[in-house]
């Protein structure tokens, strides 16, 4: 984004000044208690829902807790203002493993690899996309399911692409990142939804500072959006793995209307909570590693286990 005429200095300024403009807009006063949620306030701690219809993640890139704690003005003001999970770990290094193991509770034998999908790196196991309907949305994908890197897309921050099981419904499932705006109108959304910024929007390869501008604009279109506002939907932003710095604990934010504001859970998290919790929350079986993690439902006032 280029402002003409700004000095350098100016320009950081308006750029901080438009970060947080919008994390006032999206978590301002976290909203009133036990009531549903609206625009400003996505979380209010209100009653959870009998049945949670939706939950959507949203991955980040190689940043330890430290890194993100007090550096990423939007995305620390929306997890004050709903949850934070303080002791959450990432299961291993590099990025495909735990993306892997974030939506099947296995990182498929694929530990230590960033293999591109095809033989010897495409898993026939079971998933979350093989228990429910669920759309994936990639920023920089060229086209539908794609298996190549290309640009700011690479293919293993996309899980999707490397389950056979699910083959036959990449095509239609596994989208460029602008549909999710169309789905998100239209009311759309999959149970299961998995979000992959690109290479600089998820920090991998441009700033802290770009992320937390990539979910300043995504992230409120999201909470806005009437799925969401229907009170059946968790938002969970979490990043794959840290910077090999921190015991791999990262920074993990629980978004949904039923979250006290300014939740903080101390408890030992990791990628297959985050499963278990998800499966929970849809009333699917646990699969893998999820099945003897801790949940995240209690920490975060989402409710009961729906029923399997």
């Amino acid at each position: 984004m280029h402002h003409w005429g700004l000095t350098p200095l100016l320009h950081r300024l308006f750029g901080v000044a438009v970060v947080a403009a919008t994390a006032a807009a999206c978590t301002h006063g976290g909203g009133p208690p036990g009531r549903p949620a609206a625009a400003g306030h996505p979380c209010t701690g209100a009653p959870p829902p009998a049945r949670y219809e939706h939950v959507v993640t949203i991955v980040m890139e190689n940043r330890g807790f430290s890194q993100v704690v007090g550096h990423s003005p939007f995305l620390n003001a929306l997890a004050g203002r709903c949850g934070l999970a303080t002791d959450y770990r990432a299961i291993t290094h590099p990025s495909l493993p735990n993306y892997l193991a974030m939506v099947s509770g296995s990182t498929q034998g694929l530990d230590g690899s960033d293999c591109s999908p095809g033989p010897g790196c495409r898993s026939d196991g079971p998933s979350i996309f093989s228990q429910t309907a669920w759309r994936a949305y990639a920023e920089s994908m060229p086209g539908p399911c794609a298996d190549r890197s290309a640009g700011d897309y690479a293919p293993r921050h996309n899980p999707a692409v490397y389950f056979t099981a699910v083959a036959s419904q990449c095509q239609a499932q596994d989208l460029p990142l602008p549909q999710l705006i169309t789905d998100l109108r239209s009311g759309h959304l999959a149970p299961y939804t998995f979000v992959t910024p690109n290479l600089c929007s998820d920090e991998h390869d441009c700033q802290l500072s770009d992320g937390d501008r990539w979910l300043a604009r995504w992230v409120p279109r999201i909470v806005r959006s009437p799925t969401y506002r229907a009170g059946r939907t968790v938002l969970f932003i979490t990043y794959d793995e840290d910077d090999h710095h921190e015991g791999n604990r990262v920074y993990t934010a629980v978004v949904a209307p039923s979250v006290p504001p300014g939740t903080r859970a101390g408890e030992a998290f990791t990628h297959y909570s985050l499963l278990r919790t998800q499966e929970e929350l849809l009333g699917l079986p646990l699969l893998g590693g999820a099945a003897s993690a801790a949940s995240m439902r209690a920490a975060f006032h989402l409710g009961r286990p729906a029923p399997v």
